[in-house]
């Protein structure tokens, strides 16, 4: 019932999600790590923590950047037979689809012949749990930006049409600043079209009633909707404000005892505000139609309605709670382990794997199923050197895409702005022109009027010839020259005297 039993609780997930390993008809396909990031390009530095399917470690990136990140990695053998491959492969798939200041942001994903590995961003302040276990006295005001801060990421997750289901203090990474970051999705569904989910899955202390009610069939519940991860939220928030959380259940409880359990009464603490107790309880309203689901409900409740939530999306709101910066927050029995109980530790890797590539070019496996250790189904080992549902992800690339799309998009509306432009010029050129030729038609028109109107004056109108004219304006020819023009121009002024 208390924080350690919880933190160790298996998670369940989707019955019947494993992936079909035991195809016989799928060809057996190399692992290739040349062209892609791959775990060599990683320097191990230590073990931070160990989770249901997986354990992380902060890595080093070995580029010019020296980027710090967290890596969890999963042995597929265990995964297989845990039967929650394909659970691993969609988080990949919904984590590589998102982006936000309050989640832990995947950066790159990969596998080889024994490992999947998800690196994400690295949060040096420790998950909540880890922080209540060393009862830290969390006030009021960081309860409310905690709430505030996941409420953000919840309503993010909802745009994508996105259910958590796994809501709870393990789950959520603080920075050194302490803001909270939502992890692990691991049981995490879409929904789309308006429909419901309605498999069991979360972790029993923080699974909301209507999860349970839809499990157990004669309370006839058609599904349940994005109102328990809010739920969630708020036993989250009351175990983190009091250390303990409102109802007593625990790995042991049967899902018609937790029902019964969350629907009796809760306790109400002696010392907390009438505001905190409000916020609390419009979260843990056992109908979801009337519990807070939504930003927009949450924002009016009056424990934030002071909180400007634009501040809060970008960070500029200080958590009351900075955790320490002296120390990694986490328990140091994970490097311990790591070090000393696994049997195939992380840092060894390298090594391993380049001697088990050796002996299979040597000695060619035979077409064989063999076992994973421990319980579970057989698994093709051959199908497992390369699963292609796990998405091969590396968000430096989608960022130097998206960028070169921007710069494409904003040449493409350059070249349209000066294309434009330069039309409208060639406009404004060609209207004056057009006004000249107009203006020379009329000129033109009057000519040929006045000209037609002269016979009606009476006048008389004869064929010039060349002796009228008096000059021409033309050049001699060649064999004519101007003195000769000269004297023809004066000797016929001398006869018309």
């Amino acid at each position: 019932m208390g924080a350690n039993q919880s933190r160790n609780e298996p998670t369940p997930g989707e019955e019947g999600d494993g992936l079909n390993v035991n195809d016989d008809k799928l060809p057996v396909t190399v692992l290739r790590l040349d062209n892609q990031l791959n775990f060599d390009h990683f320097q191990i530095l230590r073990a931070i923590g160990k989770g249901s399917f997986g354990k992380v470690c902060i890595v080093q990136k070995r580029d010019r950047t020296g980027n710090m990140y967290a890596m969890k990695y999963v042995h597929k053998g265990e995964c297989a037979a845990r039967g929650a491959l394909k659970n691993v492969a969609r988080e990949v798939e919904i984590l590589s689809q998102l982006e936000h200041p309050f989640l832990v942001n995947l950066w790159f994903s990969f596998q080889d012949e024994e490992d999947l590995f998800m690196v994400s961003d690295l949060l040096l302040g420790g998950d909540l749990r880890y922080h209540i276990q060393q009862e830290v006295v969390f006030t009021e005001e960081s309860i409310i930006l905690y709430v505030a801060e996941i409420g953000l990421a919840l309503d993010y997750l909802q745009s994508h049409n996105i259910v958590h289901r796994d809501i709870k203090p393990d789950n959520i990474l603080l920075d050194e600043e302490g803001h909270a970051h939502v992890t692990d999705f691991n049981i995490a569904t879409v929904l789309k079209g308006g429909e419901l989910a309605s498999s069991m899955s979360g972790t029993k202390p923080y699974i909301a009633p209507e999860i349970y009610m839809c499990y157990l069939s004669e309370y006839c519940t058609l599904g349940y909707s994005y109102a328990v991860d809010w739920w969630s939220l708020g036993i989250l928030a009351w175990e983190t404000l009091a250390g303990e959380r409102p109802y007593p259940l625990c790995s042991t409880t049967t899902y018609r005892e937790a029902l019964e359990i969350l629907q009796d009464e809760r306790p109400t603490p002696t010392g907390w505000s009438s505001t905190i107790c409000e916020l609390l309880d419009k979260l843990l309203t056992l109908a979801p139609g009337a519990r807070i689901s939504t930003l927009k409900e949450l924002k009016q409740v009056n424990a934030m309605k002071e909180l400007d939530f634009d501040k809060v999306l970008n960070k500029q709101i200080k958590p009351s709670f900075t955790p320490p910066k002296d120390h990694l927050n986490c328990d140091p029995t994970f490097e311990l382990e790591e070090m000393i109980i696994e049997t195939k530790p992380l840092h060894k890797k390298k090594k391993r794997l380049a001697k088990q590539r050796s002996l299979k070019v040597d000695h060619p496996p035979e077409d064989t199923v063999g076992f994973v250790e421990g319980a579970g189904p057989s698994v093709d080992f051959r199908r497992l050197t390369f699963i292609p549902e796990y998405r091969v992800y590396n968000r430096e690339r989608e960022m130097e895409r998206k960028e070169r799309e921007r710069k494409e998009k904003q040449w493409e509306e350059d070249l349209n702005t000066a294309m434009k432009g330069a039309e409208e010029r060639l406009k404004t050129k060609q209207q004056p022109a057009q006004q000249t030729g107009n203006r020379l038609s009329v000129s033109t028109a009057n000519v040929k009027t006045r000209i037609s109107a002269s016979p009606r004056q009476g006048r008389r109108i004869s064929t010039a010839t060349p002796s009228d004219i008096d000059y021409i304006d033309a050049s001699p020819e060649p064999s004519t020259s101007v003195i000769t023009l000269v004297l023809k121009s004066t000797k016929k002024k001398e006869m018309d005297v």
